[in-house]
């Protein structure tokens, strides 16, 4: 059987408007990591970079 991976649900925090837009896993196993993604913004109706948002 597989082993059963640390993974954390985070939220994508868009860096230009501040909006809370998604919601993914991420592996944290070894640390957080520095994640940035491109995603779209319902707000501003464009593609920004998104960043990781702990709650």
């Amino acid at each position: 059987m597989a082993k059963a991976q640390k993974r954390e649900w985070v939220w994508l925090q868009c860096t230009e408007t501040g909006d809370l837009n998604y919601r993914t896993n991420v592996n944290v196993q070894g640390g957080v990591p520095k994640l940035q993604l491109k995603k779209y913004s319902p707000r501003l109706r464009k593609r920004t970079v998104h960043k990781i948002k702990r709650k």
